[in-house]
């Protein structure tokens, strides 16, 4: 998230460390494994109305390579069980909003720093119309 922060002048190491630790939660935090190695992590909560994405983090040397489209699909694939949507927050000008809206994801608010989106439980993504 570094390249992202300071892109809108917005890295501080103190602020984003304290940023996530007011956030996170260990017991709900999932760890991403891609051959035998911890490459990142994410964070699902359970809101009154949805699941709620707040952390998907991997290192830079493996993104790019499918890994998190691969999470992402198993998290719809939740959200689709539970019959409750997806929401999660996204840096503006990060390249992270791109991906959730290749993943059928739809901005519903917005605020100076960060972009909100929502995915229905049952829109249809690119792998299912695919098929």
């Amino acid at each position: 998230m570094r390249e992202s922060l300071e892109r809108i002048g917005r890295f501080d190491a103190v602020r984003a460390r304290d940023r996530l630790a007011a956030s996170w939660v260990p017991a709900l935090t999932r760890h991403i494994v891609s051959d035998g190695e911890r490459v990142g992590f994410f964070m699902l909560r359970r809101a009154d109305h949805a699941l709620v994405l707040q952390h998907l983090y991997l290192v830079p040397a493996v993104q790019g390579r499918g890994i998190g489209s691969a999470v992402m699909k198993s998290l719809i694939g939740e959200s689709v069980r539970s019959g409750l949507p997806l929401r999660v927050t996204a840096l503006r000008d990060s390249p992270a909003n791109a991906f959730y809206l290749r993943h059928g994801f739809v901005r519903c608010h917005s605020e100076e720093f960060d972009v909100d989106y929502v995915r229905a439980p049952d829109a249809c993504d690119q792998a299912s119309s695919s098929r």
